[in-house]
């Protein structure tokens, strides 16, 4: 019999510092109200500075170890998808495999900016299926300390969290992943970037310290390729895997923006009711922000067997991908 893959355990973790939207408009001029009715955030969490990476990641894998009820040994490999790591050099996976008492699992970082999470469900629910190998998939972000405070596009949308799921093997074919779509569009790579800090503009004494944040050079374009990439991907996917759209029990996308999401929403025919939405009290932490609502909805109402999710993201790159899975 062929193996599959499932979903085991789901965690979370946030910093302690709330930041509702009165401090950002204050500071950057803008009216009361601004904020919400642009992209739907309300309030965002960001690091103190005691956080760090590899402690948000850790949280929340711990807590998705905690809720698979498995032993650490049997975890054969971590994924860290994360566009802000302790360091540029070494990786911080390793690091959070320590932290959490892996032993000498695999471990390594996915540079997939927000679609970081559905690469590397991807890459894990093949090595389950294949070789056997549980894997803990964490995605985490702290993207406060990457924020150009002067600059509106990005300053009112970004977040920190981290976000964790334990992928196991089981006998079940209508489980796992079912269907997977990804895909890229290099013609839009400066569209949301951090200018410095890489090997084409390496870190030197002169270097202005806004080169360092990010920037967002064109809003619009942004959005208009996010919700045709998930769009795309979430269509690809769900043919794949012979899922209808109306049969979609929860679609967790990439909290982008509640006008992305919802436009995605409507062009796939999913209900409104269906798609679950964080980002009105969590903001856009990238690829944290897929695991974050998966685990926040399990909470809520959890996960039933049987049920179909469609998970889809697109950010920087540009590069963005959708999978289905069934619980």
């Amino acid at each position: 019999m062929s193996k599959s893959s499932r979903i085991l355990g789901l965690g979370h973790h946030v910093p302690g510092r709330k930041v509702a939207n009165a401090e950002i408009e204050s500071n950057l001029g803008l009216e009361p109200g601004w904020i919400e009715r642009r992209t739907g955030i309300r309030s965002r969490f960001w690091a103190t500075d005691e956080d760090t990476l590899s402690g948000l990641a850790t949280r929340a894998g711990d807590m998705a170890l905690v809720n698979a009820g498995i032993a650490r040994h049997d975890i054969g490999l971590l994924l860290l998808a994360t566009s802000t790591p302790d360091h540029l050099l070494p990786p911080s996976a390793p690091l959070v495999a320590h932290k959490l008492g892996l032993g000498r699992a695999g471990a390594v970082d996915l540079a997939g900016a927000s679609a970081g999470l559905i690469y590397s469900g991807m890459f894990s629910g093949r090595l389950t299926r294949r070789h056997g190998k549980t894997a803990l998939v964490i995605a985490a972000n702290i993207l406060s300390r990457r924020i150009n405070p002067a600059e509106r596009a990005s300053s009112v949308l970004f977040a920190d969290a981290a976000g964790a799921l334990v992928i196991g093997q089981c006998d079940d074919a209508d489980r796992g992943i079912l269907g997977a779509s990804v895909a890229s569009d290099g013609s839009r790579y400066g569209l949301i970037q951090i200018p410095a800090g890489g090997s084409n503009t390496p870190f030197h004494g002169d270097l202005d310290l806004g080169q360092t944040r990010m920037t967002m050079t064109d809003g619009p374009e942004v959005f208009a390729k996010a919700v045709e990439m998930m769009t795309d991907c979430s269509t690809a996917a769900l043919a794949t895997a012979g899922v209808r759209p109306h049969n979609v029990g929860r679609f967790v996308p990439h909290q982008a923006n509640t006008r992305i999401f919802g436009a995605v929403g409507r062009n796939l025919g999913i209900a409104d009711q269906a798609i679950v939405k964080t980002i009105a009290e969590y903001g856009n932490s990238s690829a944290a922000t897929v695991p974050l609502s998966l685990s926040l909805a399990n909470q809520m109402k959890p996960f039933q067997p049987g049920e179909k999710i469609l998970l889809a993201a697109a950010g920087a790159g540009l590069s963005g991908g959708a999978l289905v899975v069934g619980i």
